[in-house]
């Protein structure tokens, strides 16, 4: 009983200084005395999604309350309630609990603003958590705004939030000529670096056009910090568990798998209909957040990685092990496992040409590493927390 005793105290010590550690971090959002001052007397546009809350309560409620004049609400991928599918159209339209206008960048109309939307408003202010990989689309959809405030002297307040996955970088760095609508920069897959750190790379490199921007900063949070979402920021990563497996999952959208999509545990399992030697199943169907997934319907043989562990995880960084064992056990020739998406997803040629060959994940690292190396080096200019 007495070992037991300790175990139970030592659990709860190690609960409490976890509670404590992510208590001490602020997120920019919350340092309403570094920003509110200036949004007074200013129409305000509000570049955010559902993930935008500050203290239990929607940004944009909070500067209503406050008496802040938000003329316009910009949204992003998954709208400005976070729940349309990936990709997914999403038209314009008006929030019911405010009654102020919502522009979403992911309708049929187009990704930038127009210059009569950029007229009604003095300042761009942006809240949405990233989780830090060069294919989640919120800092494009950021970068793309910033474009059109530098066009029409606009200025840009980003209330940065800590990157889940900002404790380390890793991936080959995004040959242009991939460049899409998941790839915008020459960085790699997982880029290390928060919202305000890569809107300041992008300006300070030259990939995005001098604007006035104003990062309101986290206190207390470092790169080494494990930072555990509050809200999941899309409809599909629904752990932080997903959101740690989700750098190297992701791929399996460029491929014939399912990487779990239209299930209870999407980025957290792979499998194909033909893929050999599998123990686990699941069959995706037609849900909230993925109305169409992939291989939907059908009956999935592979691997459930819910139990794999996150620290090993991170440790392992962006492997290509996981598509390189289904590539393997479903059988099909290179042409037809992989899609042209795969391509835009790891922003280079070279990776599918070396799985066909046979080679190995750490013989394709090696290939990537120079330029890894490269961009650390690079990153630490534009760092606002310590590594």
């Amino acid at each position: 009983m007495a070992v037991v005793r300790r175990y139970i105290a030592a659990v709860v010590l190690c609960l409490t200084l976890w509670h404590t550690a992510m208590a001490q971090i602020r997120v920019g959002a919350e340092r309403t005395e570094c920003y509110l001052p200036s949004l007074r007397g200013k129409r305000v546009a509000v570049l955010a999604n559902h993930t935008a809350v500050v203290r239990g309560e929607h940004l944009v409620d909070m500067l209503v309350r406050e008496g802040i004049n938000p003329v316009g609400i910009v949204s992003p991928e998954h709208g400005f309630r976070g729940t349309a599918d990936a990709g997914e159209k999403v038209s314009s339209g008006m929030d019911e609990r405010t009654g102020i206008q919502i522009w979403s960048l992911y309708s049929s109309r187009g990704r930038h603003l127009t210059s009569e939307q950029c007229e009604q408003f003095d300042v761009m202010l942006i809240d949405m958590q990233d989780v830090g990989l060069r294919f989640y689309t919120y800092y494009i959809t950021m970068l793309d705004v910033m474009a059109d405030c530098a066009t029409a002297g606009r200025k840009v307040i980003i209330l940065d939030r800590p990157n889940p996955n900002g404790m380390y970088c890793d991936g080959p760095t995004l040959d242009m000529r991939y460049k899409s609508g998941v790839g915008a920069l020459p960085i790699p897959v997982v880029h290390g670096l928060t919202m305000g750190e890569i809107a300041m790379m992008a300006i300070g490199e030259g990939w995005a056009p001098q604007c006035d921007v104003e990062v309101v900063r986290c206190e207390e949070y470092t790169h080494a910090s494990r930072y555990t979402l509050p809200i999941a920021p899309s409809p599909n990563l629904r752990s932080q568990h997903a959101i740690y497996l989700y750098p190297s999952t992701c791929l399996f959208e460029g491929t014939v798998c399912s990487l779990g999509r239209g299930t209870e545990h999407p980025f957290e399992c792979y499998g194909h209909p033909q893929m050999k030697n599998c123990t686990f199943s699941f069959t995706p169907r037609s849900t909230a957040g993925a109305k169409r997934p992939p291989l939907m319907d059908a009956l999935c043989y592979g691997v459930d990685l819910r139990k794999a562990n996150d620290e090993d995880i991170i440790a392992a960084g962006f492997s290509l092990e996981y598509v390189i064992d289904a590539y393997h056990r479903v059988g099909l020739p290179t042409e037809k496992f992989f899609t042209p998406f795969f391509e835009k997803l790891v922003g280079v040629a070279y990776i599918r040409e070396m799985i066909a060959n046979g080679c190995s994940a750490s013989e394709i690292r090696a290939r990537w590493q120079p330029s890894l190396d490269e961009y650390r080096v690079l990153r630490r200019k534009y760092l606002l927390y310590e590594e």
